[in-house]
């Protein structure tokens, strides 16, 4: 039997943190940590999230090469900065939710992570694409780009005539379908993390736009620039 396990580290962490064994894994998860390595969780924000994760022990990087000050901003008192969000389990896994760079904070105070409530929604057949907003933002909003193929075989079903995708994702049925969907998907949210306004995009977000990079990762901030208009009508 072949085993191919996931694990985590970094350049500056020699590079292992942590890795799933045959004898002890779990899906998702990135593993328990290796001998002689400590690994913590900055709780940076304890009332809403986990915070960084930080490790510790004899594989950590003394620094960079002539890079003082960037040394002394990614290793502080021993601890590796990783610049990852996540939490360890009580069995010991650890677990990777989001870069520290992607949180964002709402104007209530609270912290979000847009990675896994993004995730959450790409698991609904409609949704091709979700951007989440809300960086000082009193509230969570999406662009969303439909799943095309899936959303014209719901308006065939339900009899909705449109002329193209600008012209279907205005259609009343196609936005109340939305409305019902987005509730249903985020259920196990809570309340500060769920969308209350959304806006349905007629096209794709592509790397010829200059919207995605060469991996296939949504320019965040290049869409929320691109979008502003959509975006403040949801705030207006």
């Amino acid at each position: 039997m072949h085993w191919i396990l996931e694990g985590y580290g970094l350049t500056e962490s020699s590079p292992v943190i942590a890795v799933n064994r045959e004898e002890a894994y779990k899906f998702g998860a990135v593993g328990k940590i290796i001998p002689g390595v400590q690994v913590k969780i900055a709780k940076e924000h304890p009332d809403d999230h986990d915070g960084e994760i930080l490790a510790k022990g004899p594989n950590i990087m003394q620094g960079y090469y002539k890079l003082p000050e960037e040394t002394a901003l990614t290793v502080k008192d021993g601890w590796l900065h990783t610049g990852d969000i996540g939490y360890i389990d009580e069995d010991g896994f650890l677990f990777i939710t989001d870069r520290k760079k992607n949180l964002f904070k709402t104007s209530g105070g609270k912290y979000v992570a847009p990675t896994p409530i993004e995730n959450l929604f790409l698991s609904n057949k409609y949704i091709e694409q979700f951007v989440l907003i809300g960086d000082k933002r009193t509230f969570l909003s999406a662009l969303i780009v439909p799943d095309f193929d899936n959303l014209k075989d719901f308006a065939k079903t339900n009899n909705v005539e449109f002329v193209d995708n600008a012209d279907l994702v205005k259609k009343k049925e196609v936005i109340q379908l939305f409305e019902k969907e987005i509730v249903l998907i985020q259920k196990p949210l809570a309340n500060y993390e769920k969308v209350r306004k959304f806006a349905l995009m007629e096209r794709a977000f592509t790397i010829e736009d200059g919207e995605m990079t060469p991996s296939m990762k949504i320019k965040r901030k290049v869409v929320e620039k691109k979008y502003s208009d959509e975006i403040e009508r949801m705030y207006a």
